[in-house]
C-alpha cells in the first residue's frame, strides 16, 4: 500500500524540529562526557572535529552529486540514518579511538544532508519563500532545541553517555518517517536508462564550478564559509572546558555543571526564538544589499564576542559574551542559507551548496588543531580569542559582497533589456 506524502512545509518543519530535538539531546553536554567522562585533552577535541569535517570534505561533493542526479529525499533519509548511528556508536564507548571513528560516521552522514536539504526546500517551495521558511525553521529549531536540552539535562544527570543514545534513535526513527511520508515534487531525477553514473557525476561537478567560476559572488562566498570553518571548531569544542576549567559560576546556587550548561543553552535559545521573529518580520524589507549587512553585523558581533569570552575573568562576563555569540551565530544560520540559495540554477544547487560546505570543512580542518595546539600550550583563553580573530577578515568579504551586489543590481535592468 502506498502511503501518502505529506507537503513539503510541514516537513521541512517536523525534520527540522526532530534534528534540533536530537542534537541538543545528544550534544549539550558533549564536551563534559568528551572531557571529563572520556579524558580528551583540548587538542583531542578538537580533532574529533579535524575528524568529522575531514569526512565532510571527502564525501560532501560526491554526495551533493548524487542528490542532483538521483534523489535529495533519497539523500536526505540516508544521511539522517547514518548519523544516528553515529551518535550510538559514540554513546557506546568511552575511547578518543571509537569517539573519533563515530564523528567520521556521522560526518559521512551530514554530507548527504549538507546542500541536498536546502535544494530540496528550495525546488518545492520556491526562491520567493526561502527566506521565510528558513527562519520560521530557525524558531522551530530553537523550541525544539530547548526540548532537547530538557531531556538532556534529565539524561545526562544520570548517566553522561545516555544522550547520545536517545539522540541516535531519534535520527533513525525521523529516516524512516522520511522514507514513508517525504515527497519530491520540484524535481525530476536523471532516468534510470539514461545514467551514465560517473560521467554524468563528472558533468553536474564541472557544471557546478562553471556556475561558481562565472559569478563572483559565489566565489566570494567560498571564501565566507572557509573562513567560518577556520574559527568554529574553537567554539564548539572549547567553550564548555572553558567555562569548567576557568570561569566556575557561583558554588552558592550548588548546580552540577550538567544543569548549568542547560540553563546557559536553553537562555540564549528563548532569545534567539525573539531575535529571529523580530527578522522575520522583517524578510520583504531585506532586499540583498541589506541581507549582506545584516550578516556582517551577526558575523562581527560574534568575532568580538568570542575575544570577550576567552578574556573574561568572572562568570557573568563570560556569560553574557558566550550568550551574544550564540544568539548571534543562531540567527545568522538560516540568513545565510538563504542568502546562499539566491539564485542558483536548480540542476546544479546542491552542488555549489556542497561545496561551500566543502570550504567550510576546510577551515575547521585547518583552524582545529590549530587552535587546538594552541589551547594545550598557551591555555584555553588563548586558543579562543585567536579563533575570534580568525573570523575578523569576514567582514572584509562581506564588504565585498556588498560591492559586487551593488554591481549585479546596476546591471539587471541592461540584462533585462
Amino acid at each position: 500500500m502506498r502511503m501518502t506524502r505529506l507537503k513539503a512545509y510541514p516537513i521541512y518543519l517536523i525534520l527540522t524540529a526532530a534534528t534540533s530535538f536530537a542534537f541538543s539531546v545528544a550534544f549539550t553536554t558533549s564536551a563534559v562526557y568528551r572531557y571529563e567522562a572520556a579524558g580528551l585533552d583540548p587538542l583531542q577535541l578538537v580533532l574529533l572535529g579535524t575528524a568529522l569535517e575531514a569526512a565532510v570534505f571527502l564525501f560532501e561533493i560526491p554526495t551533493g552529486i548524487v542528490a542532483d542526479l538521483f534523489s535529495r529525499r533519497l539523500s536526505l533519509i540516508i544521511g539522517y540514518a547514518v548519523i544516528g548511528l553515529g551518535m550510538l556508536l559514540e554513546g557506546g564507548f568511552q575511547l578518543f579511538f571509537t569517539i573519533l571513528l563515530a564523528q567520521v560516521v556521522w560526518g559521512i552522514g551530514y554530507t548527504f544532508i549538507s546542500g541536498a536539504q536546502s535544494a530540496w526546500l528550495a525546488d518545492e517551495l520556491g526562491e520567493e519563500r526561502l527566506t521565510a521558511a528558513f527562519l520560521r525553521g530557525s524558531q522551530v529549531a530553537q523550541l525544539a532545541t530547548l526540548a532537547g536540552i530538557g531531556a538532556n539535562v534529565l539524561l545526562a544527570n544520570r548517566q553522561l553517555n545516555l544522550p547520545y543514545f536517545a539522540g541516535g534513535l531519534v535520527h533513525i526513527v525521523l529516516a524512516l518517517f522520511l522514507a514513508l511520508f517525504m515527497p519530491e515534487h520540484g524535481f525530476a531525477p536523471t532516468p534510470a536508462g539514461e545514467r551514465d553514473t560517473w560521467s554524468r557525476m563528472g558533468d553536474t561537478f564541472r557544471s557546478g564550478m562553471q556556475t561558481i567560476r562565472v559569478r563572483p559572488m559565489l566565489t566570494t562566498i567560498l571564501g565566507i564559509s572557509f573562513i567560518y570553518g577556520l574559527y568554529s571548531e574553537a567554539l564548539d569544542r572549547l567553550w564548555q572546558p572553558h567555562f569548567l576549567d576557568n570561569v566556575m559560576p557561583p558554588a552558592a546556587f550548588e548546580l552540577s555543571m550538567v544543569t548549568w550548561f542547560g540553563i546557559i543553552t536553553a537562555s540564549t535559545m528563548v532569545i534567539s526564538v525573539g531575535v529571529a521573529e523580530m527578522v522575520r518580520r522583517r524578510t520583504s524589507e531585506l532586499d540583498p544589499m541589506r541581507m549582506t549587512v545584516l550578516l556582517a553585523l551577526f558575523s562581527a558581533v560574534i568575532s568580538t564576542g568570542l575575544v570577550v569570552f576567552g578574556l573574561a575573568r568572572n562568570f557573568p562576563v563570560a556569560l553574557a559574551a558566550f550568550a551574544s555569540v550564540d544568539i548571534a551565530r543562531t540567527t545568522l544560520n538560516p540568513l545565510f542559507d538563504a542568502w546562499t540559495n539566491r539564485g542558483l540554477p536548480s540542476a546544479v544547487r546542491a552542488t555549489v551548496l556542497s561545496t561551500y560546505g566543502q570550504m567550510d570543512a576546510v577551515g575547521q580542518v585547518i583552524g582545529g588543531p590549530l587552535v587546538g595546539v594552541i589551547a594545550n600550550q598557551a591555555g584555553l583563553r588563548v586558543a579562543l580569542v585567536v579563533a575570534g580573530l580568525l573570523l575578523s577578515p569576514v567582514l572584509l568579504l562581506y564588504r565585498r559582497a556588498h560591492r559586487q551586489t551593488a554591481v549585479a543590481l546596476e546591471t539587471e535592468p541592461v540584462k533585462a533589456d
